[in-house]
């Protein structure tokens, strides 16, 4: 494959200026200086630093949050960007020019890297492309808030068997994988503080065999005698008694026990309310499990933070009893996708989307049926186009809806499932009401999957009756870990992943403002990718290449799709270097 490193000798000299977008404050128009980007002096790296080159960037909608607020976002700090500027670009692909001399036992000029931008120090969210200046640029400098931070290096060297766009994808592509992997806490927390909420007129006779020894504090809600017993005998935790307390009341035990920061596990016996719940799963912490033990349904639909599913990794579990401990652990609380069942993807038909389809379709031993859903007919063809021969080829069957124009996505389903419900939900649409409504097509055992961040706070009605009679599973993820990249890298260059299919549009370091307002507008079904290195290259659908370069567009896939021959192509069109 023909790449940057075959245009620029090891021994050539490195530019002495970079182009770059740097970013001065809340708004598009505050990136780069009146919609131009700006020429800088390249650094030299320092005895602990790299001196990078930016082969490619991938376009995050993640971004849009950080153009909003500017400053004020979370992992900004509060920073006068005016004086103190950030740069977009935390999808990147990296190739090493310089070595600064404490780390050449490490590192070496032309080796590839992809960047984990979820980078944390001292505890601290500090990531690239938001508190860390990123990747729209075509070189700069990576030090120890990179490569020595909490978790060692966030940075993972690449073969010459990937191309820069699917390198720079392999970031997005891992929150995806992260998706399906298991970040909830599936046990009592050790040393944390645990509530049991009973009803005095429950008879049941309930046993709890593991786990009980975990919490250092045990609070005693109206369980029956029992119970009660079975705590005392079993946990050496402090135990705290607190009967008779009224939906009210559960607030302020919270401020009173957990100085407002939620137990960290919650067990509610013989569950009747759904008001009750709505009240109680307020007061989860962080990372904790509520666990509900019972065999009648609830009187409603509990009124659940969906953001909190997101972001706080809060794990509902369930059992109908005796066994209260029967709820945890991976066994009974799967993660991933139901071999050969049906999955549904709300919100199909954006860039994260499609990931979540293709991932269905290329998963072995995954879904038999993918019903793929999005209220924008362009982003169907594009589905279709992209994946239909793909998932013919695996011996999958995709449907494609849009369900204001067609059946109802319920209707569908059902169909699709003889009347069973889908196995597996994945929205990837920010929308809590939306949400709810994604619940309801679950089958006995199935998964909800919020992909799609809403903000804490934002609630929907979940039927958590269905986590302990059906065994449903609500789940969520945000970001990804380094882990999750390195499978993906270790997916593509074993032909499990075709990151490729994502790219949508192509444009070179000038178009990378143009870049930013076509995924602000969803403009294009897929990704937005920018090659640095590249000049006079205008933003550009893949379906456009044919009229401005058809010589790129000759070389793609089947459907348009990207791939390493047309990168070649496009480098050698528009290199300048």
């Amino acid at each position: 494959m023909t790449t940057f490193d075959h245009y620029q000798a090891p021994d050539a000299p490195i530019a002495a200026t970079t182009v770059a977008w740097n970013m001065y404050g809340a708004g598009v128009e505050n990136i780069g200086r009146d919609a131009l980007p700006e020429t800088f002096a390249v650094s030299e790296p320092a005895d602990n630093q790299l001196l990078v080159r930016v082969d490619a960037v991938g376009m995050c909608f993640s971004d849009v949050k950080l153009i909003q607020q500017g400053g004020r976002h979370p992992k900004l700090y509060n920073r006068d960007l005016a004086s103190e500027p950030t740069r977009l670009g935390h999808e990147a692909a990296l190739t090493v020019l310089k070595v600064g001399k404490d780390l050449q036992d490490l590192y070496q000029p032309g080796q590839r890297l992809a960047i984990q931008p979820d980078i944390y120090q001292d505890g601290m969210s500090t990531a690239y492309g938001y508190t860390i200046p990123g990747g729209l640029t075509q070189f700069h400098v990576l030090g120890d808030e990179v490569l020595n931070a909490d978790d060692g290096a966030y940075v993972l060297p690449i073969g010459a068997g990937m191309g820069y766009a699917e390198t720079a994808l392999t970031e997005p592509w891992a929150c995806v994988e992260g998706a399906y992997t298991q970040r909830r806490l599936l046990q009592l927390k050790e040393g944390g503080t645990l509530w049991i909420i009973g009803n005095a007129d429950d008879q049941t006779s309930y046993s709890f065999s593991s786990g009980l020894a975990a919490p250092a504090r045990i609070i005693l809600t109206d369980v029956p005698q029992q119970v009660r017993e079975l705590v005392q005998q079993t946990s050496k935790a402090e135990i705290l008694v607190r009967d008779g307390l009224s939906i009210d009341d559960y607030a302020a035990l919270s401020s009173e026990l957990t100085s407002n920061q939620g137990f960290d596990d919650v067990i509610v016996l013989d569950p009747r309310s759904a008001n009750q719940i709505s009240a109680a799963a307020r007061l989860v912490a962080r990372r904790g499990t509520f666990n509900l033990v019972g065999q009648t349904a609830l009187d409603g639909l509990p009124e659940i933070d969906v953001g909190r599913i997101h972001y706080d990794y809060i794990a509902y579990v369930g059992t109908s009893g005796p066994e209260i401990s029967a709820a945890y652990g991976e066994q009974r609380n799967r993660c991933d996708l139901q071999p050969n069942g049906v999955a549904v993807f709300v919100g199909a038909g954006g860039p994260m989307g499609q990931m979540h389809v293709q991932r269905a379709i290329e998963l072995p031993n995954g879904p038999r049926t993918i019903i793929a859903t999005d209220v924008n007919d362009d982003r169907l063809r594009a589905l279709d186009r992209l994946f239909r021969s793909l998932a013919e080829a695996r011996g999958k069957r995709l449907v494609l809806i849009n369900p204001t124009l067609e059946n109802s996505l319920h209707a569908t389903v059902m169909l699709e499932s003889n009347d069973l419900g889908a196995d597996d939900v994945i929205v990837s649409v920010p929308s809590g009401p939306l949400m709810g409504d994604a619940a309801t097509l679950l089958a006995p055992n199935g998964m909800l999957v919020l992909f799609a961040g809403v903000p804490n706070g934002t609630f929907a009605p979940l039927n958590l009756s269905n986590v302990y009679l059906a065994n449903a599973q609500f789940t969520g993820t945000s970001g990804s870990r380094i882990s999750d990249q390195a499978t993906v890298i270790q997916k593509t260059l074993a032909g499990e992943l075709s990151p490729n299919r994502s790219v949508a549009a192509v444009g070179g370091i000038e178009a990378a403002l143009d870049g930013v307002k076509a995924m602000m507008a969803g403009t294009y079904a897929g990704k937005v990718v920018i090659f640095p290195q590249l000049s006079g290259l205008p933003l550009t659908g893949i379906d456009q290449l044919h009229s401005i370069c058809p010589e790129v567009a000759a070389k793609l896939g089947e459907g348009n799709v990207w791939n390493p021959e047309a990168e070649q192509a496009l480098i050698e069109h528009f290199w300048q270097g």
